[in-house]
């Protein structure tokens, strides 16, 4: 059944979504993104809906050349998990504590830590984050001139969550193995980075008779270009070191809900879903961006979560050449948050979040789970794609 072919597009677009079941403005926004000089090859995902400049659910391959505005503001945004040797009927009867613990150990929101977690930050992550810490955060006096007043704050939010549809969750699986799963990105530093860089674009001569100027690029090259890469490049790693922290805030908050159990973690499985790299297609060295798309190559495990009552699987890739070897980032939005604030109520949200300790008033609604697309079908449209190692079901979910 898929991929079906867009038609009317310069560069060949395969989507893994029937056109019928696309907004159309997401269906613009593929094509406008399809016609651009540079551009090789688009991939549609499942989940794939309006973005900023490119919709997300896309992965875009381009010869010489790459769009801030087709890997996202939220650089290096993406998933961890690793699963644990407790089983179900060994977590504490109050889920609601649990909750509270890894809410008091991980700011949300707009929150930060009171001060940067600095070198504290390697008792708790270990030595996967204490490599080459110093001399990631002298590379951040090499970053855009407009972000220099912003190290401070960029210090203690390592080790912090956000708000929107980042989460982090208590899951089981469905043999009642219980899993640990975060997402979140590279936090205010990146979308400052990517902002400043989307409007240096903008005024470049070359993207000057584009039919949408969100979808300005840089060429390769350029010192604008190197500027761009160069600050991309540490934003993702940024993304990664912030998830690593809070993973070893949130495994000791679950240890400490466990106190009479020594808890044992599997290796941990992490991935970005809003980034760029150099990658072969069809024979030739490109720039491939995945804005809410995860790499799937043959045997690389990934993660794509539904919604905040549905659950999330944890998959394998399959290789396929044809999808640039990528697959979904999640389930999708079937609606805008403002559309959702309407739509649905706190009483929607208690009822469709059933089951899960989590928060239950009108500050969350936009993440309601109708305001998503169903992930079981997300799944299924990209069997080609991916297959599932783990089914996995959240029991406790925090939100910002």
């Amino acid at each position: 059944m898929f991929p079906v072919t867009l038609e009317g597009t310069a560069a060949p677009t395969l989507m893994w979504a029937e056109e019928r079941t696309i907004e159309p403005a997401a269906l613009e926004q593929l094509r406008t993104m399809a016609d651009l000089p540079w551009v090789h090859g688009v991939r549609v995902m499942p989940d794939v809906h309006v973005g900023k400049g490119a919709t997300v659910g896309s992965v875009i391959a381009m010869r010489q050349a790459v769009a801030p505005a087709a890997v996202g503001v939220d650089i290096g945004c993406g998933m961890t998990a690793v699963r644990t040797d407790v089983a179900a009927n060994d977590l504490p009867d109050s889920l609601r504590s649990l909750r509270a613990r890894i809410e008091r150990a991980v700011p949300v929101g707009f929150a930060m830590h009171e001060r940067s977690l600095g070198t504290a930050a390697f008792s708790v992550a270990g030595a996967g984050v204490h490599k080459g810490w110093h001399r990631f955060w002298k590379e951040f006096h090499d970053l855009h001139p407009g972000v220099q007043s912003r190290e401070s704050k960029a210090l203690k939010q390592i080790g912090t969550l956000g708000g929107g549809n980042h989460f982090i969750e208590v899951c089981l699986s469905d043999a009642d193995e219980v899993w640990l799963m975060l997402h979140s990105g590279s936090r205010n530093i990146g979308k400052e980075l990517a902002e400043r860089h989307i409007a240096v674009a903008r005024t470049l001569q070359h993207n000057q008779r584009l039919v949408d100027r969100d979808l300005a690029v840089f060429l390769a090259g350029t010192p604008e270009m190197d500027a761009y890469r160069r600050d991309l490049s540490w934003a993702q790693e940024y993304a990664a070191r912030n998830r690593a922290v809070m993973l070893a805030l949130v495994t000791k908050a679950f240890r400490d809900a466990l106190p009479t159990r020594p808890v044992r973690f599997d290796e941990p499985i992490s991935c970005h879903h809003n980034y760029v790299s150099e990658e072969v297609v069809d024979g030739e060295t490109m720039l491939v961006t995945r804005k809410g798309a995860i790499r799937a190559g043959k045997g690389e495990l990934g993660l794509i979560p539904g919604s905040m009552g549905t659950g999330s699987y944890v998959v394998r890739g399959l290789g396929s050449e044809l999808s640039f070897n990528s697959a979904s980032h999640g389930a999708g939005r079937t609606m805008s948050r403002t559309k959702a604030k309407k739509r649905f109520t706190v009483d929607d949200l208690v009822r469709q979040t059933s089951g899960v300790e989590s928060r239950k008033d009108a500050g969350v609604i936009d993440e309601i789970p109708a305001a998503y697309k169903d992930i079981a079908q997300v799944i299924e449209a990209q069997a080609d794609l991916v297959e599932v190692v783990a089914h996995l079901r959240q029991v406790v979910c925090v939100k910002g």
